[in-house]
């Protein structure tokens, strides 16, 4: 997920506002063919580790001739790192808990923004920010309440693994900030490497076995999420560069509505009211989080 990067405000335009939407559906059902690999023997590990190598793989093709300007950095460091905690944390979730819930636990990114700003960019915290906390903590808590110990905590690991997954993209977003000077493609690569090496650490470590002989079937559909995601990152990015940042996030928050219906019918998942009264709070909470970013 780490084409959500706010970019600079731009000119709007009907095509970049498709492009945005293009993006919030393909992260609203990206899900669902990690469990169809999971169901063919390639669990989450192995399989957003494969996918993201050939995303880095495309990326080197369409991206080489931004790669002269490449220097290592630790920003650069620290920002692949936090591509792999979002990406590989977002798809074990959603595939260990209930899709709505674990989106909606990583929609507190920007409660974690607004925190994550103010400590490594000095960025003060206006009303808007201030609202944004309050509203967050708000509908994390009443998701997370949990009755018979009278507070809220999360349930599962999925549920930690969809609040790190969250805290993972703010951070990333933050330090893509911090590091303006480096184009998008190189950030891009620098991503998709992070989730690869990351994710041949843990599996290295014995995290989760590694797969056996999965079906020529599961090969080619590893092939065509990392194609669609090299695809979505470049469609989303020409997105960002034409809308306003503040109206780019409302329409990206479209993501949840298509995880919804498609959890719905693909899955039979549905959500409690409790959840539901959180997670409008959290949605609330990334709507207000938009206006403090057209500020």
């Amino acid at each position: 997920m780490t084409a959500k990067e706010n970019a600079g405000e731009g000119r709007d335009s009907g095509t970049a506002v498709v492009a945005l939407l293009v993006g919030a559906l393909v992260w609203g059902l990206i899900w669902y063919p990690y469990r169809v690999l999971r169901d063919a023997g390639i669990d989450g590990i192995a399989a957003t580790a494969a996918t993201y190598a050939v995303a880095f793989l495309l990326g080197l093709v369409f991206f080489r001739r931004t790669l002269a300007g490449f220097r290592p950095s630790w920003s650069l460091f620290w920002l692949a790192l936090a591509a792999a905690g979002c990406n590989l944390g977002y798809v074990l979730a959603t595939l260990n808990g209930e899709v709505m819930r674990v989106l909606l636990l990583f929609y507190l990114a920007p409660l974690w923004t607004v925190l994550l700003a103010r400590l490594l960019l000095g960025e003060r915290l206006n009303r808007f920010g201030a609202f944004v906390v309050a509203l967050s903590l708000a509908g994390a808590a009443t998701m997370l309440w949990h009755p018979a110990l009278g507070v809220p905590v999360p349930r599962d690991g999925a549920d930690w693994l969809g609040l790190g997954a969250g805290f993972s993209f703010a951070l990333f977003n933050v330090l893509s900030r911090r590091t303006a000077g480096v184009g998008i493609e190189i950030k891009s690569l620098v991503a998709f490497s992070g989730v690869l090496l990351v994710g041949v650490v843990l599996l290295a470590a014995g995290a989760q076995p590694l797969p056996a002989a999965p079906p020529p079937s599961a090969w080619l559909l590893l092939g065509l999420i990392g194609g669609v995601l090299v695809v979505v990152n470049l469609v989303v990015q020409y997105g960002l560069r034409r809308v306003a940042a503040n109206r780019a996030i409302v329409i990206m928050l479209s993501e949840v509505g298509f995880a919804a219906l498609a959890s719905w019918l693909l899955v039979d998942e549905a959500l409690g009211l409790r959840e539901w009264a959180g997670g409008a709070m959290i949605v609330t909470a990334s709507l207000f989080s938009a206006r403090m970013e057209g500020k």
